[in-house]
């Protein structure tokens, strides 16, 4: 590798990285809040919130990559282009094809990555993630008990607690009341107490300080009291139902899974036409990384006496255009309409095609920009908001 792909190689990996930072801290922020608001809802531990959040970054990242990739290579082109480099790389007998020569490394890596996100980790962080949402709505991760209201812990066990301190650790305000299978009972109040960890991974115990006991057998007319200093509680743990085994949707199976059912003759109908439509999609998803060196070449250069940023914006539009037309392409391919070949690869011949002659615009063609009169009519409108600002002052005018 010699000095100029090194540069390109600099040029690309400063927004290339910036760019799958900021995008998957904006994607995690917008996830976030609805995150704690469900995990408050649902009583469960603040922790809850990160290892959710974790499960959900090899999704965001499957976007981000290709956008990351995307926006490196224009950014790079486009330096090159607004501090006339790339005039004297050309000069110097440099094609647009050999300054492709690094950006297409980072694209075999990068769609290396992808395809190791998309094709293994989504589905395993994406099974994680759900089974997550399952302990919490039915307590299985447990869940945290609400301060100042009665709370079924298991089905024959009721629980107050008035306020607690220091996050959760010192509880003050005790009322217990649990009913045996019998028919004994007992009724528990105490001042302060503390849930304390066991060997059995079945039962835990609530330490109990300053407090009263009334407890009533089956052969006794009258309860017992009894007043403590210390008390320990045994508590058994609900039983949970156990959730689901992984596969119960698309989203949760590996590219071989996806194929095998796909051509299974003994799988139903439905299942095999919403596997295959998930097989092409995640494969043409990861065949789109290769056209976006094209595509951030044709992109990133502005017409000359230009520094117009339409490009960066256009850019963006096309790939998550590009990325819905193929989501909608799934779920019709799934359907069992249309094949899931064509609903998948004609999206891919036409945006390939569309990439293709950007491209050789901008290398072939003699002054040629693919976007030159998107750029022209940019110029022209934002000449013309400028022009009618409310509150825009001419400096050079004389007063009349």
């Amino acid at each position: 590798m010699n000095s100029i792909d090194r540069y390109m190689a600099r040029l690309i990996a400063v927004p290339l990285i910036s760019t799958l930072v900021i995008a998957a801290m904006l994607l995690v922020l917008d996830r976030m809040l609805r995150l704690f608001d469900f995990v408050a809802t649902e009583g469960g531990p603040i922790s809850a919130v990160w290892r959710m959040l974790a499960n959900l970054l090899p999704e965001y990242l499957g976007l981000a990559v290709p956008i990351g990739l995307m926006l490196g290579v224009l950014l790079a082109f486009r330096r090159l282009a607004t501090s006339s480099e790339l005039d004297v790389m050309r000069a110097v007998g440099l094609s647009y094809t050999r300054l492709l020569r690094v950006p297409f490394i980072y694209a075999v890596a990068l769609a290396a990555v992808n395809l190791g996100i998309v094709g293994f980790l989504q589905p395993y962080a994406r099974y994680n993630y759900e089974g997550l949402r399952f302990e919490l709505r039915t307590g299985a991760l447990g869940a945290s008990i609400k301060v100042g209201e009665f709370t079924q812990f298991g089905s024959r066990m009721t629980l107050r607690i008035e306020s607690s301190q220091k996050d959760g650790r010192e509880l003050s305000g005790i009322f217990v009341h649990a009913t045996a299978k019998d028919g004994t009972w007992y009724s528990v109040s105490a001042r302060n107490g503390t849930f304390l960890r066991t060997d059995n991974p079945d039962e835990i115990v609530f330490h109990l300080t300053n407090g009263t006991l009334i407890q009533k057998g089956k052969d006794s007319p009258v309860p017992r009291v009894l007043t403590f200093t210390t008390h320990n509680l045994p508590i058994a743990l609900p039983k949970y139902e156990t959730f689901r085994t992984r596969g119960g949707r698309n989203l949760e199976l590996t590219l071989p899974e996806l194929a095998r059912i796909g051509g299974d003759p003994k799988a139903s109908t439905e299942l095999r036409d919403t596997s295959r439509a998930a097989f092409h999609y995640r494969i043409a998803e990861i065949a789109s990384m290769f056209l976006l060196p094209f595509l951030g070449a044709a992109l990133g250069i502005p017409p000359k006496r230009s520094t117009s940023a339409l490009g960066v914006f256009l850019s963006i539009i096309l790939i998550v255009t590009y990325h819905k037309v193929n989501e909608y392409g799934q779920a019709f391919g799934g359907l069992g309409r249309v094949d899931p070949i064509i609903s998948q690869w004609v999206p891919f011949a036409a945006f390939a095609g569309l990439v293709f002659w950007m491209y050789y615009t901008v290398a072939y063609v003699p002054g040629g920009q693919p976007i030159g009169a998107l750029e022209r009519g940019f110029a022209k409108l934002s000449a013309f908001v400028i022009r009618h600002l409310p509150f825009r002052r001419d400096l050079g005018a004389k007063p009349a």
